[in-house]
């Protein structure tokens, strides 16, 4: 394998199966390009089937498309499903960043509820199906987050986007690092990694609703890599033999550039305490409580 891995290096996977969130664009799209590319049949898990549908024709015979949205349970649970098994990757992709304030169909946080609570329900539902890895995209955001247990939702005092968007990226490494434990706890060799692209371009920075999309769509040209590279993290942290529980990001300045190797998180991503407690909250809020039994498969 490359010192400076690329999508070059992955494995052959015939035979495997791939789900992605918010496949049809951004590191998602390049995501499953890759994965169908080395043979993988890749379901694109989007919300917009139109633009999942052109996607996958880009794509090619190994991609399919099935809606998905996030923000509304009954969606994720309609999606869960119609998944026949089993499902070797599952990656959690899609997000929004620094919206406007909103709340989901059930009424959460737009961001939180996104980027969080619908993925956390999504892997609850799906867990007896996955054979091998469980991939969860976060962001350098999340150094700027502190989980809100007692106002997950911003529903009392003023709402601030990017301190709800770090709180959002924060969740999606607690829920890494704590589905871990679960796993391994229970004799599973199924494995929960996390990754995160680093400054990519991709159309995320586009949905603030406020001056910021035009700052960063300066930031794009200048300073960020490509949506192929921003993919490489999430593609090692799924098919490389990296321990669970690792994550993986850019190896360059700041993490913002380059391509993949295992990184560090702040302590509050590592904080058992409260990954327990917003293990609990998600589990109330979304009413999908997992099961490490029997019923979770062994690679």
């Amino acid at each position: 394998m490359s010192a400076k891995w690329t999508a070059a290096d992955l494995p052959g996977l015939s035979g495997r199966t791939a789900i992605v969130t918010g496949g049809n664009s951004g590191i998602g799209f390049v995501a499953a390009r890759e994965l169908a590319r080395a043979g993988a049949q890749v379901t694109l898990a989007v919300r917009n089937t139109g633009k999942g549908a052109d996607a996958a024709a880009k794509i090619g015979a190994n991609a399919s498309v099935r809606e998905l949205d996030l923000a509304s349970l009954d969606s994720v649970r309609a999606f869960a499903a119609g998944v026949e098994g089993p499902i070797d990757f599952l990656i959690n992709n899609a997000g929004v960043m620094a919206v406007p304030q909103s709340q989901t169909a059930d009424g959460f946080e737009m961001q939180i509820g996104t980027n969080h609570l619908g993925h956390f329900a999504l892997t609850g539902l799906l867990l007896d199906r996955v054979t091998d890895r469980i991939v969860t995209v976060s962001s350098g955001a999340h150094r700027i987050g502190k989980i809100r247990t007692n106002d997950l939702n911003w529903q009392s005092g003023s709402y601030k986007r990017w301190p709800a968007y770090g709180q959002s990226k924060l969740a999606n490494l607690l829920f890494t690092f704590e589905l871990q434990r679960k796993l391994a706890a229970a004799g599973s060799d199924v494995r929960a990694t996390a990754a995160h692209p680093g400054y990519a371009s991709t159309n995320l920075q586009f949905h603030t609703a406020s001056i910021q999309d035009k700052i960063m769509a300066v930031g794009n040209k200048v300073l960020a890599q490509s949506a192929d590279m921003g993919a490489l993290p999430t593609l090692f942290a799924a098919t490389q033999d990296i321990p669970g529980g690792a994550y993986v990001g850019p190896s360059g300045f700041m993490e913002q550039r380059g391509h993949p190797h295992l990184v560090g998180c702040t302590s509050s991503a590592q904080d058992t305490a409260v990954a327990a407690r917003l293990w609990e909250l998600s589990e109330e809020l979304t009413g999908v409580t997992y099961s490490f039994g029997a019923g979770v498969p062994a690679a």
